[in-house]
């Protein structure tokens, strides 16, 4: 059988055993202690001929196969099979190499985990109000989305209460103007409520007005309030 005679490739006798177990396709609940104990030691002592230090728990370990290799060599009873210091010895051999085989599966789950960790790279916070654009100017109590919800309504309340028949005429009106012209009512009123500045309902009218107003709250030319839910929405000139 053929080895490399490094100490550091294992990082302990357990873990040069369960190596050789491997190598020698045992199953640890059944390993073959004499076979096992012959190779750990032809290891050993290939260390020591090539003049390498062999750590104290190599050896510790070392005496513990050469003892259950010794037990299992001897004539066995016929009234007992195994000796009982014999089942013990070999039993916690056992389960060490199994939590020891544990410890391992979990650290090669960290060390991929470390590896993956270390593909993502990170910087620490920046300001970013020299990128931000404008934003609308709502109070903490409004959201767009609840404008937006408030507006709709109103457009239906105006289509359910529109005449049967309606005369149909054109006027055409810019964003420019019509914000011209909220303007003036707000140097005027200073606040006026949201939906009363829908004087007409057409919707060329209605659409102007409304992005007029969400175009005047993005400039900071007014600002969008409501003190409590479901109550009136105002636009306040700041």
């Amino acid at each position: 059988m053929e080895y490399k005679f490094k100490i550091n490739e294992f990082e302990g006798p357990l873990d040069l055993l369960l190596h050789l177990i491997k190598q020698s396709e045992m199953d640890i609940m059944d390993i073959e202690i004499v076979k096992l104990t012959d190779q750990y030691l032809d290891y050993i002592n290939n260390m020591e001929k090539f003049n390498l230090n062999v750590a104290s728990e190599y050896l510790v370990l070392a005496s513990t196969l050469t003892y259950l290799k010794s037990k299992a060599l001897l004539p066995k009873k016929e009234e007992d099979d195994e000796d009982e210091e014999y089942s013990e010895t070999k039993e916690e051999l056992i389960n060490r190499l199994l939590e020891y085989k544990r410890y391992k599966e979990v650290t090669n789950a960290f060390k991929v985990l470390e590896d993956a960790r270390s593909n993502i790279y990170t910087k620490t916070p920046s300001n970013l109000k020299e990128y931000k654009e404008n934003s609308i100017q709502l109070s903490d109590d409004i959201t767009i989305e609840d404008l937006v919800k408030a507006f709709k309504k109103y457009l239906e309340r105006k289509e359910l209460s529109k005449p049967l028949q309606t005369k149909v005429t054109t006027r055409e009106i810019s964003i420019t103007e019509r914000r011209q012209s909220i303007k003036n009512i707000l140097r005027e009123k200073k606040k006026v409520e949201f939906f009363d500045l829908f004087e007409e309902f057409s919707k060329p009218y209605v659409v102007v007005t409304f992005l007029s107003i969400l175009e005047m709250a993005k400039e900071k030319e007014l600002v969008i309030k409501q003190e409590n839910n479901f109550e009136k929405i105002y636009c306040e000139a700041i």
